[in-house]
């Protein structure tokens, strides 16, 4: 796994070195002593894990974490207890250093992150590459629609109509099925009968989604799901 760490302190960086060359399995390629200085680095190369210190200069670990679209996995370290319950609140957090830690400690903390591990940020990308198009069979005929041309796709008993910037397609399918096809990074289920492609949305008005003029019903369960993604929650 290809790690970073962005640690100001460079007592601690060089422990997380030392512990880091110590595992087969780990490849450092990157050190830094401010998330700024790492920022540029980490959107040209793919990283697994990012050591992570949360008192940093002008921006801290945790504000950090939330401006990345798609944030490797990330291993807290840091010399104070109480910020524990606010880091592991974000899900792409595995564990959480507290400094000094053996490397008993530290060994345990990259087990963890081997039993939950993520795609990396370049399978990320490869699969929404693999994901520009999809053919619909319509009365024996295929439809090759672009994903990113999507507005919205609805569900109505056993059928569904994908609504797209060119017109409308109805087929027999289910929204389960196309739950599991579309990317996440762009579309989010409002309602128990609609998937959204959520970089349409001309307004929210209360649970009343609007995309191209049309009232897309926004269920309740699904409102704040919503919210987080467009980070007004």
């Amino acid at each position: 796994m290809k790690c970073v760490i962005i640690e100001d302190e460079i007592p601690a960086q060089r422990i997380l070195e030392n512990y880091i060359s110590k595992i087969p399995d780990l490849e450092l390629i990157g050190k830094f002593q401010s998330a700024l200085e790492a920022n540029s680095s980490l959107r040209k190369i793919d990283v697994d894990v990012v050591f992570l210190d949360i008192n940093l200069p002008d921006i801290s670990g945790i504000q950090y974490i939330k401006t990345l679209a798609h944030p490797p996995a990330i291993i807290m370290t840091t010399a104070y207890h109480e910020h524990a319950v606010a880091s592991f609140e974000l899900d792409t957090i595995c564990d959480y250093l507290v400094k000094p830690f053996s490397l008993e400690r530290f060994l345990k903390a990259i087990n963890k992150l081997k039993k939950t591990e993520r795609p990396s940020s370049e399978d990320i990308r490869s699969e929404e590459r693999s994901m520009e198009s999809i053919f619909l069979n319509i009365d024996k005929t295929l439809h090759k629609i672009n994903v990113h041309d999507i507005l919205y796709v609805e569900s109505d008993k056993n059928y569904v109509t994908v609504a797209t910037k060119n017109g409308k397609f109805t087929y027999l399918d289910s929204l389960k099925n196309w739950i599991q096809k579309l990317p996440e990074s762009s579309f989010i289920q409002v309602h128990k009968s609609y998937i959204i492609n959520f970089a349409e949305i001309e307004k929210i008005n209360g649970n009343l989604v609007f995309i191209c003029g049309e009232k897309i019903r926004l269920g309740r369960v699904y409102k704040s799901m919503l919210l987080k993604k467009l980070k007004l929650n």
